[in-house]
């Protein structure tokens, strides 16, 4: 299976969504394109909707963790959002729950980057 990746805006947040798999095939690619658009200086903050992401490894938590890194160095805040459970599970025992903040569903991410949705 491949990754979709679908991108949006809303005020000074990116929102972008993943449905697939986000693997060591799919990693570099998504990485590129998430730096892209951040890189045009539109966007502080960032929100990861994973919704239909049906699977994860090691490389996806990679990219994930460059990009909370990219977005606080904008001083920016960014979102987790809407995370099955066995994506779930591979964020905790990552450790990643410390690091990043994770929300039920795309608008609580959005409000708690300080945007009303």
């Amino acid at each position: 299976m491949s990754l979709y990746v679908d991108v949006s805006r809303r005020r000074n947040v990116l929102i972008v969504r993943l449905s697939g798999e986000l693997d060591h095939h799919t990693a570099s690619d998504v990485r590129k394109q998430m730096e892209e658009e951040l890189s045009k200086g539109i966007d502080t903050n960032l929100v990861l909707n994973l919704s239909e992401l049906s699977f994860m490894d090691s490389s996806g938590l990679g990219v994930i963790l460059g990009r909370y890194r990219q977005v606080s160095q904008l001083g920016g805040r960014m979102g987790v959002c809407s995370v099955q459970p066995s994506i779930r599970r591979l964020f905790e025992l990552s450790g990643m729950f410390k690091i990043l903040s994770f929300y039920e569903d795309e608008d609580a991410a959005i409000r708690a980057c300080g945007v009303a949705s």
